[in-house]
């Protein structure tokens, strides 16, 4: 979908235009890559202020009925039916060869699950989730409803004058707001590695939100070259980059997604498409041969997606997913996958950069101390 003409829009697409955005295409939406100040601005923007994200191509959808937390449980090896009220979690829609169809966001709302899926992946995620659980619960998308991300350290300011007590929630928790006459269900998240919010509001108060927040004086529109920057140097998978259906959530390094209570032993164990495989990755009887590392570069060549990497003998080990110089860490960095015997951290491994070997190092991640709001 490349042709300008069949994309999307979101409900901010006139603000983009008006702001001077760079549009290109996206997951089949017209989205802005960066506004006029450069994504160098817009990354520091976030990382000391605030910046608004529109990610409104984004899926959102309720699963609604009694049995939905088990119908939803069904399908990932993560705890769903022990989420409480208002809590949010990351979630993982595998294959049954136990493979990652997409990382997702859900939140328990009470009288039903809340769920945010990518845009890339949206429509194949929902005829996913009603082919496998839709005789058990009502998967109800919610087309008409935008999402925008107010991510920085002074997000909180910004977003209480307009919205009071946003400031009350903590980190991957929500709540149902009010705002001019509109509900908005705000969460204490996102994907940059910072403290701020993700509001999902009604299309038709999306633009008239996005302004109010936009005339605040800690926030600036950030584009999807930050977001991508920000995400890389907080760590984080990006579908389709990092993650995708040749990889476990036990090869990208998701272990800490799938809590006790769905591991070998656990009282809900199994159950989930692919555990047989995903299980006995996670306890070790059939260790992954590859993991997902962090890579930092010792020169400052950039280093980027399907790179090859080898070991110090010439020898492939793997190959690099994510990669760019970090604006703030101001060096080369890289996520990609390599052979279990090379993921330990200090290994020293190279990136064949234009037929010429650079030197990286496996290192941890976050490259970017995280700081999110726990309370």
């Amino acid at each position: 979908m490349s042709d300008h003409n069949t994309l999307l829009t979101t409900p901010l697409n006139a603000l983009h235009i008006e702001l001077g955005a760079r549009m290109v295409p996206f997951a089949g939406y017209s989205m802005p890559v960066q506004y006029p100040a450069g994504l160098m601005a817009e990354h520091a923007q976030t990382r000391n202020a605030a910046g608004l994200f529109d990610v409104s191509h984004m899926g959102q959808l309720r699963l609604v009925g009694p049995d939905a937390a088990a119908a939803f449980e069904s399908l990932m090896p993560v705890d769903v039916i022990g989420l409480g009220v208002n809590k949010q979690r990351y979630g993982l829609l595998l294959t049954e060869e136990g493979t990652i169809i997409d990382d997702l966001m859900f939140v328990n709302r009470g009288d039903h699950l809340f769920v945010v899926v990518n845009g890339a992946c949206k429509a194949g995620d929902i005829a996913h989730i009603q082919a496998r659980i839709g005789q058990r619960c009502e998967v109800i998308p919610m087309p008409e409803r935008a999402l925008l991300a107010l991510q920085g350290p002074q997000a909180v300011t910004a977003l209480q004058r307009l919205v009071p007590g946003v400031e009350q929630l903590v980190f991957m928790t929500g709540g149902a707001f009010d705002w001019n006459g509109s509900e908005l269900y705000i969460t204490r998240s996102g994907y940059t590695g910072e403290d701020g919010f993700e509001i999902s509001v009604h299309e038709s108060q999306a633009d008239a939100l996005a302004r109010a927040l936009l005339a605040q004086p800690e926030v600036k529109p950030i584009g999807l070259g930050a977001r991508n920057s920000l995400r890389l140097e907080a760590g984080l998978c990006l579908y389709g980059n990092d993650i995708d259906t040749t990889t476990t959530p036990v090869e990208a390094a998701l272990n800490w997604a799938m809590q006790k209570v769905r591991r070998t032993g656990g009282e809900r164990a199994g159950g989930f498409p692919g555990a047989a495989k995903v299980l006995a990755q996670l306890d070790g009887s059939q260790p992954a041969s590859r993991k997902r590392v962090g890579l930092i570069a010792k020169d400052r060549v950039p280093v980027r997606e399907h790179v090859e990497l080898q070991n110090t003998e010439g020898q492939r080990i793997g190959e690099v997913t994510s990669g760019l110089i970090g604006p703030t860490i101001n060096q080369p960095i890289a996520i990609g996958y390599v052979d279990a015997a090379h993921a330990a951290l200090g290994t020293q491994v190279n990136a064949i950069v234009r037929g010429k070997a650079v030197a990286m190092e496996v290192a941890a991640m976050p490259f970017v101390p995280n700081r999110y709001y726990r309370g």
